[in-house]
């Protein structure tokens, strides 16, 4: 039997494994199956696209090095070894997985190729699902609450 110090969220990295799964799948739609993207090819457009991947990028980014400087784990699968509460982590409760959505709408811009943006909700109830429900009873078995008072001021990602 495990004891909150020694629990983990789960056994599988799923964040990761769904975003490489997500990027494969989306290239090979649009290879077999391409459809036309549906926005406008100018520069605004194009300044916003980029703009959200690169937010993404800087949020992912922050969300680790705060993680780090915290002395906790970034792997979505292992065990909290305390709770985070400033840095992104001050707005929101998942801020990679918002900044991984981010970088996938930017990608989307960049190549052009619709089924990154349709494949968007897909990555968001499969993380939803598989890491964030698991992650949210880890870190109130974890933290008891500490983490029920952060929960109740900070919204997840969305």
């Amino acid at each position: 039997m495990s004891t909150p110090e020694t629990s983990i969220p789960s056994a599988v990295p799923w964040p990761p494994l769904l975003l490489v799964a997500l990027l494969v799948f989306g290239w090979l739609a649009g290879r077999l199956y391409p459809l036309a993207w549906p926005g406008l090819d100018d520069w605004p457009a194009r300044l916003a696209g980029y703009g959200l991947g690169l937010a993404g990028i800087a949020l992912v980014v922050w969300s680790t090095l705060t993680l780090r400087r915290a002395g906790t784990t970034v792997r979505s699968h292992a065990g909290a070894a305390r709770l985070v509460t400033d840095g992104p982590f001050r707005w929101r409760r998942n801020p990679i997985y918002m900044g991984d959505v981010l970088i996938l709408l930017g990608l989307a811009e960049l190549t052009h190729n619709i089924w990154f943006v349709i494949l968007v909700p897909v990555f968001a109830l499969a993380v939803f699902r598989l890491a964030i429900l698991r992650e949210e009873r880890h870190l109130e078995e974890r933290f008891g609450q500490a983490y029920q008072d952060y929960k109740e001021r900070t919204r997840r990602w969305f």
